[in-house]
């Protein structure tokens, strides 16, 4: 579905990350992993469009994607939910999510259309909206919602859009004890249905050992492991750069 060749960026004589080279599989969940630093969000922007890469290239379904832009890369199937909220922060729950699907579906301003689809879009709208359990508060202000629940409209937002990879980035961060659990039980409904690869940067081990089906770890801009998780949170490597455990 989605591989990194020899994907490689450089700030000044700093390289963040250095070649890595990944294959991500539809119907797999991938966890990367790795110490503050070690290049993880900066590899997930590469992925995304959001940095231009120094040098390797992206491929989503055998197609090259290396020069498109941010916007383009999701165009094309590149979903992505940040470590820091993405929303409309002055618009209505409700809205942030029927732009979404109305920009999924190809909405334009044809009026006549729009119309027509109206109503379509708002009921897909408020059906994932009760998915993130946020259906009672459809009418707030997306910037007048606590973080927890911005965080889960974020990802209301990413379903809207039905990429073919969805990446996210510590998707529980600032959540409660009791937000998290939606929001993973989102992530394994996705991983069940067997039609998209999933990747997810998160620090909270718990969490990648109950989801992942393989582990990926940067340390220092490159790739040091990479397995099922059993092993690979056994290895030297592992338990040195990420658990701090003397090799």
């Amino acid at each position: 579905m989605l591989e990194t060749q020899d994907l490689t960026i450089r700030f000044g004589g700093h390289v963040a990350v250095d070649r890595v080279s990944c294959r991500f599989e539809a119907g797999t969940l991938t966890a990367i992993v790795g110490p503050n630093g070690a290049g993880k969000t900066t590899y997930f922007n590469l992925i995304s469009g959001q940095l231009p890469a120094s040098a390797g290239r992206v491929l989503l379904q055998g197609e090259d994607l290396s020069a498109l832009s941010a916007p383009l890369r999701t165009r094309r199937g590149l979903g992505r939910a940040f470590q820091l909220t993405q929303l409309f922060a002055n618009l209505p729950v409700a809205e942030n999510v029927r732009l979404a699907v109305q920009a999924r579906n190809g909405g334009g301003l044809n009026l006549w259309s729009l119309w027509r689809d109206r109503k379509a879009w708002i009921e897909e709208a408020d059906q994932l909206l009760a998915d993130v359990r946020l259906l009672d508060k459809r009418h707030h202000l997306a910037a007048a919602l606590p973080h927890g629940d911005q965080r889960k409209l974020e990802v209301a937002l990413l379903m809207a859009l039905e990429p073919k990879v969805y990446m996210f980035d510590e998707p529980t961060a600032g959540m409660s004890v009791d937000e998290v659990p939606v929001v993973l039980d989102l992530i394994r409904k996705l991983k069940a249905r067997r039609d998209c690869a999933i990747l997810l940067v998160e620090h909270k081990m718990d969490v990648v050992r109950e989801l992942a089906d393989r582990i990926v770890v940067l340390h220092n801009g490159q790739c040091v492991a990479d397995g099922d998780p059993a092993t690979v949170i056994a290895s030297s490597v592992v338990q040195s750069a990420y658990l701090g455990v003397a090799p």
